[in-house]
């Protein structure tokens, strides 16, 4: 059944579309006006024509891309602008440094777009912000009721138990480079972890990063050293990307506790199948919870779905008697490292 939202927002190959406005959402392809949720390699590409997100969010695809990532850009805030006629503001999603939800109005209606988002609080960024609107398009990586994350602080603790317990195995916990690295080292630091935390040189700009905006990682050392300092480290964390475990680096050290810190850690056999000795189910988007309550409290006049698992969310919103819409965009990935 058509939708009456079509005529503000449609799905296209390249991405979620804006008739109106004339330019994409988080588009998958360059395109000639982008508006970009954050800076993760699947929302935030390079080689658009212009590109409208937070400050923050520049930035980060500045760092990443380089200046010339895009043709134009132009920052977005909580106060809207016009593009061809439509408002367009920037609301924070919780999700990592600068994530935002774009909230679109036109001829009297009001979309928001969340992109990624998490309700749980997150040290190293802006809370989401609940914004009322008619259509509300949500991501759905962790659509199912069997996910249901622990709280952060616990599995925290559950880290610092095992570098008591193991003081002479260096724990190496892999992250993803932007917002979970930063997020890990922020909840040891609330946790009383005033050590210095080693980290991977594919974190260091990044983490430079966060510390310029506000951030405080306290005492971070790069894990350059080499096997015979390794060796000496005692109760000793260094944060990598998952991907480095699979690289020479990880042989400087002697009988390391390998622990990775996902949303997808909840499910064993993915531990398993990655050698992951401690597993960390610490993500940064809603979980089965999270995501339904946020529908009932913004309670939209209709929702749609970017990516993820969709099939139990139609099905809930069938129960629940809400209109729902898939769109499968294609592009997203489930949780990028």
């Amino acid at each position: 059944m058509p939708s009456a939202f079509e005529d503000l927002l449609i799905p296209r190959p390249e991405g979620l579309y804006c008739p109106p406005g004339e330019f994409y959402i988080d588009p998958m392809q360059p395109v000639a006006r982008a508006m970009v949720t954050h800076g993760h390699a699947d929302h935030a590409r390079s080689g658009h024509g212009a590109v409208m997100a937070s400050t923050q969010t520049l930035d980060i695809m500045a760092i990443r891309y380089g200046e010339d990532f895009a043709g134009e850009r132009q920052e977005g805030t909580a106060d809207p602008v016009e593009v061809n006629g439509v408002k367009v503001s920037f609301h924070p999603a919780g999700h990592v440094l600068g994530s935002c939800q774009i909230r679109l109005e036109h001829g009297g209606t009001r979309a928001v777009v969340s992109g990624d988002y998490s309700r749980v609080a997150n040290p190293a960024c802006a809370p989401f912000e609940p914004v009322p609107c008619d259509l509300f398009i949500t991501e759905a990586t962790f659509a199912l009721p069997v996910f249901k994350h622990p709280k952060p602080s616990d599995e925290i603790a559950k880290l610092i138990a095992s570098v008591r317990n193991f003081p002479d195995r260096p724990h190496l916990i892999g992250a993803y480079a932007l917002g979970k690295a930063q997020r890990v080292i922020m909840l040891l630091r609330e946790a009383g972890w005033d050590a210095p935390i080693y980290v991977h040189g594919a974190l260091q700009r990044l983490c430079d990063y966060h510390i310029e905006q506000g951030v405080p990682l306290g005492d971070l050392r790069p894990a350059t050293m080499d096997k015979a300092e390794a060796k000496g480290l005692r109760e000793a964390i260094v944060i990598s990307p998952p991907s480095a475990f699979a690289s020479p680096w990880v042989q400087r050290f002697v009988d390391p506790v390998i622990g990775f810190a996902s949303g997808w850690m909840q499910i064993r056999a993915r531990a398993r199948q990655r050698g992951v000795e401690l597993p960390l189910v610490i993500s940064d988007h809603v979980d089965w919870p999270d995501l339904t309550g946020t529908i009932r409290e913004l309670n939209p006049t209709e929702f749609w779905i970017t990516h993820g698992r969709d099939d139990a969310l139609m099905r809930w919103a069938e129960l629940e008697q809400r209109r729902a819409r898939p769109l499968h965009l294609v592009g997203y990935e489930e949780e990028p490292e």
